[in-house]
């Protein structure tokens, strides 16, 4: 089964699903196999590689493989650019963040690794990525303009963008560390006029805040900072128990 088709075959079931976030550059090859192994074994539905700075092809090729080696759910790869594909995941993202200002990252960089990717014949799936106050890093590096946390409406309008491009799925990043992940109210907006696939993803460290991203209709939570800082099998674990409910 593609892993498009997986995950839009638990959407449908209306299962919530978690995905483990990797960053390739923030720990060894062999801690990478770690966390995702311990996450597939607390639940996890996917695991997620990639980071907004340091990825190289190195050390995304070195860390896909070693998590393929000890994890059998899809290994998805969340690309910071075309300067590093990860040819061994399971697939890629294709995505473009529409609320930068750089026409590279809505365009550019897409262009650059489409020739790429289908010489490769990685999976896609298409993705329109916004990027919420506070933005953190991924903001900064995106060069986006942030969708203010209190902005619903906008929220709404780049979904349905996003919708009506024809994109499989959109993601709502707070940014890695940020102190608060995207508010309930814009999760519900967003959930209660888009029709595809929403994942959410930053500032989500207690089972608490999982939970409300989840009820006000998630249908993909991402945590990653967590297991950055080591001793987390427990608190993966109580994130992951509510995300699925």
């Amino acid at each position: 089964m593609k892993v498009k088709d997986f995950i839009m075959e638990r959407v449908r079931a209306k299962h919530t699903m978690h995905m483990t976030l990797i960053d390739p550059a923030k720990q060894s090859y062999a801690q990478a196999a770690e966390i995702a192994s311990c996450a597939e074994r607390l639940g996890t539905d996917a695991i997620m590689v990639g980071g907004s700075t340091d990825v190289t092809q190195e050390n995304l090729d070195s860390t896909v493989l070693a998590i393929k080696k000890v994890a059998k759910v899809p290994v998805i790869y969340f690309p910071s650019g075309a300067h590093a594909i990860a040819r061994f995941a399971d697939a890629i993202y294709f995505m473009t963040m529409l609320n930068s200002r750089n026409r590279k990252n809505i365009i550019g960089e897409q262009v650059m690794a489409a020739p790429i990717i289908a010489k490769l014949g990685i999976e896609t799936i298409s993705m329109g990525y916004m990027i919420v106050e506070p933005g953190m890093k991924v903001g900064e590096v995106g060069e986006a303009d942030l969708i203010k946390r209190d902005d619903a409406a906008t929220a709404v309008a780049y979904g349905l963008a996003a919708q009506f491009l024809g994109m499989d799925i959109i993601y709502f990043e707070a940014g890695s560390g940020a102190p608060e992940p995207v508010t309930a109210k814009m999760i519900a907006s967003v959930k209660s006029k888009v029709r595809i696939p929403m994942i959410i993803g930053g500032g989500i460290r207690t089972p608490e805040q999982a939970r409300m991203v989840r009820k006000a209709g998630a249908d993909v939570i991402v945590t990653g900072t967590i297991v950055e800082n080591g001793d987390y099998m427990a608190r993966l674990e109580s994130l992951i128990e509510a995300v699925k409910g």
